[in-house]
């Protein structure tokens, strides 16, 4: 199975999927490039010392976000993917992607879908909402992509409990180690495997 992943920042949900092939948890699969929307993803750097294409395709750089989204599309598809992996992409996904990858997109979410998501909830956002509601577990959430907002079909979750007192950035990083690096990697060996 030949995947392309969408990234915007450090790339840690990317290092986990490397990292998980390279040991052996992730088998039937390659990463086939790298794309990330922004020229100083330091997940651009990771895909490079893994001698993976990686390469920086930005709204800004087109005179409309359709032709952004068509380009897009067409990088995809001239690598052959078989799976695109939304790991930590914070551009909107097109319908036009949607329906040119059906149920071929797939995305990790730092909280418990249905709580937390949809417009608005990205990043450290999501973590500080939960603090703010007093929530005493959170976790993280792979789903496939639709036209929606974290609205796709619900691939796998894991909860995380929320010591008292914890930060927002702790908490970020808590569920990273306990849910998203573990989730993603698992995701993506269930559809290697053919089981979803």
């Amino acid at each position: 199975m030949k995947i392309g992943i969408l990234v915007s920042g450090g790339g840690t949900n990317l290092q986990a999927i490397i990292d998980s092939m390279e040991a052996g948890r992730i088998t039937n699969a390659s990463i086939e490039v790298v794309i990330s929307n922004n020229r100083g993803a330091y997940a651009l750097e990771r895909a490079k010392k893994h001698n993976i294409p990686a390469e920086c395709l930005s709204p800004a750089d087109f005179s409309d976000r359709e032709a952004f989204h068509q380009a897009l599309i067409r990088r995809l598809q001239e690598y052959q993917v078989d799976l695109v992996v939304l790991a930590g992409y914070l551009v909107n996904i097109s319908p036009a992607m949607v329906a040119a990858f059906p149920n071929r997109i797939i995305n990790i979410h730092p909280s418990l879908i249905p709580s937390f998501c949809g417009k608005g909830y990205y990043g450290l956002k999501v973590h500080e909402a939960a603090l703010a509601r007093g929530v005493k577990v959170t976790g993280a959430t792979v789903h496939f992509v639709d036209e929606g907002t974290d609205s796709g079909p619900i691939i796998m979750q894991k909860a995380v409990e929320i010591p008292d007192g914890i930060s927002a950035e702790d908490l970020q990083l808590k569920v990273m180690q306990e849910a998203e690096w573990i989730l993603l990697p698992a995701a993506i060996q269930k559809i290697a495997d053919g089981l979803l």
